[in-house]
């Protein structure tokens, strides 16, 4: 648990300090809620997957299978599949916004499908929607 004093220097932080304090208070929240040990995990899938750019084998992970890569299986489908959300128009709507990547890297086509070129060398396919929103697509 953090001391009261630690609670207090964290809440007169401003600017780029308080991300760090986000971070800290992030942690203790799953802490309290999960365990000491669960928090640790989820403190340092963030770091891998937002720090350093890196993907993490904790990060969530939807199975499609491997027919659908191989005859490519849309971006629209596969958002509203991994449940990034809830219809293909809103699909759309992440697209033309900039806020859909495959493997870090924006879509702008609507059209576009996930191939089995697509995966990384880890075997899977990073879809973020947003800065905090990532998933793992694995063939199976």
């Amino acid at each position: 648990e953090l001391p009261l004093a630690e609670i207090d220097r964290l809440a007169k932080l401003e600017g780029a300090e308080l991300n760090e304090a986000k971070k800290i208070l992030a942690t203790e929240a799953t802490a309290l809620l999960h365990g000491r040990e669960a928090a640790d995990r989820a403190e340092g899938t963030a770091r891998a997957t937002f720090e350093q750019g890196t993907l993490s084998e904790t990060l969530p992970t939807y199975e499609v299978p491997r027919a659908e890569l191989e005859k490519g299986w849309g971006i629209l489908t596969a958002n509203t599949h991994v449940g990034f959300v809830a219809s293909t128009s809103e699909a759309r709507r992440q697209i033309r916004g900039g806020g859909l990547k495959v493997n870090d890297k924006t879509v702008t086509d609507e059209k576009r499908l996930l191939t089995l070129s697509d995966l990384t060398p880890e075997g899977v396919i990073k879809l973020s929607l947003g800065k905090k929103r990532h998933v793992l697509v694995r063939p199976v």
